[in-house]
């Protein structure tokens, strides 16, 4: 499709419609929300536990509210629905089954997966017009910035205290940013970083902002590999090759491939100028330890209760029993979240899993098809590249046992699993071109259809 570049050409992807002070309401809470269980440690003492659970439940009673305004209830068909609120039933079975080791602690969790649950819905839910979205992107991008800025200079200026000033509980921290350990650090930054990325690479933003949304990933990249945490690192690099897959494969831009570079160059300038390119040398420090150990003998615990588990969040109860190896430490995770929940929830909680990515992937891969001109689609490739990035992660830790990451991981799931409400025909768009560029003549293609749109 050939498009008159002197004239602006605007597309209303999303149904108009007032979103109203509870529906910004919503939005802001479900960023901030967002926000502070990252700043807050993680989100792992009991009282900031309970806000992020409270939060959430206050994200649904305004949702509600809100709905009984309009006097019209409307829920999307998403993909994710389904195996979540049937994996939400496994674990109230365990509970009313008794078939949970620790049943305080299950329940204890189970408040904790609906507050995910909840913030998984009002990220597919309310987070649907374009304006929700790039105001989500902005305000992500921001903070991802601020963030990783913080953390540069607290790692410059070490006293051993989260924020000069929190001393943690833990005397083996290995404290970056807000996190007692820099592994889940790296998780929450690699779902940052494709926000800022995806946009920087896309047709949104143009010149200075193009620019600084770039230089903004490009610092928040760079704090993962001077966490020093060697899953971050291969998650990122893995999440830059689906993104350069989906970028590349049906579009081969010049300007994509020079962007692309730029924004690695710039990355190992910053390792060499700010930690003389120290966390590199750590990729291959892959010496064995004892997470293989933990992994073998998890799957011993799954053997003894395969089709249940053992219930959710009583891995660090039961594993004593199972270890094949001595240790003075205290292994209170499997450091796989895949074996963890297979442990936990057995044969039907790890198959609802499995469906669960089968229908993130299947409606969110979609997303690479127009996602340089538009936020709706941008956000959604970056919301799953991000899931992407977390994912390859859990295989060697468990960023998904931390309640700030976990939020944030289904929160966008809920924004990569969500489609746009309204997709224009060809025959809508083409007029719609015509008629906003004057009578200007447009010719179409089934690869414009298969873009959506383009300039």
């Amino acid at each position: 499709m050939v498009v008159d570049t002197t004239t602006p050409v605007k597309f209303q992807s999303r149904q108009s419609r007032d979103v109203g002070i509870l529906g910004w309401s919503i939005l802001i809470g479900f960023c901030g929300l967002l926000i502070f269980a990252v700043l807050a440690f993680g989100a792992v003492d009991e009282w900031s536990t309970f806000t992020l659970e409270a939060g959430a439940a206050t994200l649904f009673l305004l949702w509600t509210a809100d709905q009984i305004r309009s006097q019209h209830v409307k829920v999307s068909n998403n993909p994710l629905y389904p195996p979540a609120l049937l994996f939400l039933g496994l674990i109230l079975a365990q509970i009313l089954l008794h078939r949970s080791a620790y049943g305080y602690v299950t329940r204890y969790e189970a408040l904790q997966y609906v507050s995910y649950g909840i913030l998984l819905f009002i990220a597919a839910e309310c987070l649907a017009t374009e304006s929700a979205r790039r105001l989500f992107a902005q305000v992500m991008s921001i903070f991802g910035f601020v963030y990783a800025l913080f953390a540069v200079v607290q790692a410059l200026t070490p006293n051993g205290k989260i924020f000069w000033f929190h001393t943690s509980r833990f005397p083996s921290a290995t404290i970056f940013g807000s996190y007692v350990n820099h592994n889940h650090f790296a998780g929450i930054m690699e779902m940052l970083t494709p926000i800022p990325l995806v946009v920087a690479m896309g047709d949104m933003l143009h010149g200075g902002k193009r620019a600084l949304a770039g230089f903004c990933a490009g610092l928040m990249a760079t704090t993962i590999f001077l966490s020093g945490s060697r899953g971050g690192m291969i998650a990122f690099i893995c999440q830059s090759i689906v993104f350069g897959t989906l970028a590349f494969g049906k579009r081969r831009s010049p300007r994509l491939a020079i962007g692309s570079m730029a924004l690695c160059v710039f990355i190992l300038a910053l390792l060499f100028f700010l930690d003389r390119g120290q966390a590199l040398v750590h990729l291959g420090e892959l010496s064995p330890d004892i997470r293989l150990d933990i992994s073998k003998d998890s799957l011993k615990l799954f053997s003894h209760n395969p089709v249940m588990g053992w219930g959710l969040g009583t891995f660090p109860t039961i594993y004593p029993r199972y270890r094949s190896f001595y240790t003075n430490l205290f292994i209170n995770e499997a450091h796989n979240d895949y074996a963890q929940l297979l442990v936990e929830t057995g044969m039907l909680g790890f198959g609802l899993m499995l469906w669960f990515l089968v229908g993130l992937y299947r409606r969110g891969l979609p997303t690479s098809r127009s996602w340089e001109f538009r936020w709706d689609w941008a956000v959604s490739l970056a919301a799953l590249l991000g899931c992407t990035g977390i994912l390859v992660h859990s295989f060697v830790d468990f960023n998904l046992q931390i309640p700030a990451n976990a939020a944030f991981f289904y929160a966008l799931c809920g924004l990569a699993a969500s489609k746009p409400l309204e997709k224009l025909s060809r025959r809508k768009r083409s007029r719609s071109i015509r008629d906003q560029s004057n009578g200007v003549s447009r010719t179409s293609s089934d690869d414009d259809e298969s873009l959506g749109w383009s300039r």
